[in-house]
């Protein structure tokens, strides 16, 4: 199929989202919200001065204020123990967990966080012995309501991304909170990233409209278009603990999305000719990738939103499928996503194809941070 035949429907899908995208909210409603988020996301940024072990995250310093907190708003209590001024671990964990966007809003807006210092006297030495926790230690979390009912097991020794995550989603699950999808999504990412992770190449007629497609699959964390072996094909990275690869084969199948497939082993070579017959299956070769990723993405605004590999995938499934994506976007993603909407005269950065979302997250905070400077 001509790919010039596909640039009307994506006209279509972005005069709809265009349209829908904000119902029963005037432009100058729109105007004076977008201009208070900015305010709120650039000041992200810049975290009064917080010791490095503390990352990016905006802590309650004293206990009994934070229990309060969490009780008048219904929320966890998210309770960290740090090592302040730490060791390398103490100060790594501040620079990598508790500096990533998605996590520092998730601890800011789901929970109720506080930091209790662990080799300090006064008010944190008195927390700490309430809870029996060591003095001089690396970090450790504990996730609670508010009457110190644990809500998750103590989290100590990990000082990972996906850790800390894993902590928070089962916190909320057991105390009956809505798990938002960003966050399931990051959970995914980070277990793939830990390489929990096998990849798959499925041909179809084209590969714009198999990536839209693909991309929904539950499972599958990222997707790329390209060409192999004079076919359009989508090499794709999925979680094998959430679908098995013959499961994908047949979704892909049913889907009419694998008119031919490439496998990477013999093991995948065995499943697929099983599926689909041997005529239909070849060994992997060179993938040269299309010069325009994620193309239902391309035409909006939100190849300018920071997101992160799985959220990519969905949200381009979703535009092209003529739904709204927001739905798999943080609050502040979305409120960035407005913000972009209103000033198109910026010269927002296409983030579609950055693998680092940190990065990415960073270059368009700035760009708020210079803007409001100007005011």
């Amino acid at each position: 199929m001509s790919k010039l035949l596909l640039i009307l429907p994506v006209i279509v899908t972005v005069f709809i989202l265009y349209t829908l995208r904000s119902p029963g909210i005037t432009k100058e409603d729109k105007a004076s919200n977008n201009t208070n988020s900015s305010i709120t996301l650039a000041e992200l940024q810049d975290i009064k001065d917080a010791p490095v072990e503390l990352g990016q995250v905006d802590w309650i310093r004293n206990f009994d204020e934070a229990a309060a907190r969490a009780n008048e708003q219904n929320k966890p209590l998210l309770v960290l123990f740090q090592e302040v001024p730490g060791c390398s671990t103490s100060s790594g964990y501040g620079n990598n967990v508790l500096s990533h966007p998605l996590i520092v809003e998730a601890i800011e807006t789901l929970f109720v966080g506080v930091a209790i210092y662990n080799n300090h006297k006064g008010e944190d030495e008195r927390v700490l012995n309430s809870f029996g926790e060591p003095s001089w230690n690396n970090p450790v979390v504990r996730i609670m309501t508010p009457e110190r009912k644990e809500l998750t097991s103590r989290l100590s020794g990990d000082y990972t991304t996906p850790g800390l995550v894993r902590a928070m989603i089962t916190a909320l699950e057991n105390n009956n909170k809505t798990v938002p999808p960003y966050l399931s999504l990051l959970a995914q990412e980070l277990n793939v990233n830990n390489g929990r992770s096998e990849r798959a190449v499925f041909a179809m007629h084209c590969f714009w409209v198999g990536e839209g497609k693909l991309a929904n699959v539950n499972g599958v964390i990222s997707t790329r278009p390209g060409f192999m072996g004079g076919r359009e094909v989508v090499e794709l990275e999925y979680n094998p603990d959430i679908i098995s690869y013959g499961d994908l084969v047949k979704k892909a199948r049913s889907q009419n999305v694998a008119r031919h497939i490439f496998t990477e082993n013999s093991e995948q070579s065995s499943i697929a000719k099983e599926i689909v017959g041997d005529s239909s299956v070849s060994t992997k070769s060179t993938f040269r990738a299309d010069s325009r990723p994620k193309y239902y993405i391309s035409g909006t605004s939100y190849k300018y939103v920071p997101m992160i590999s799985t959220q990519i995938a969905r949200v381009n499934a979703a535009i092209g499928a003529l739904q709204s994506p927001n739905i798999f976007l943080s609050p502040r993603q979305l409120e960035l996503y407005q913000y972009i909407e209103n000033h198109q005269d910026l010269n927002w950065p296409n983030l579609v194809s950055s693998s680092d979302f940190n990065a990415s997250w960073n270059k368009a905070v700035s760009l708020l941070n210079n803007q409001i400077s100007r005011r």
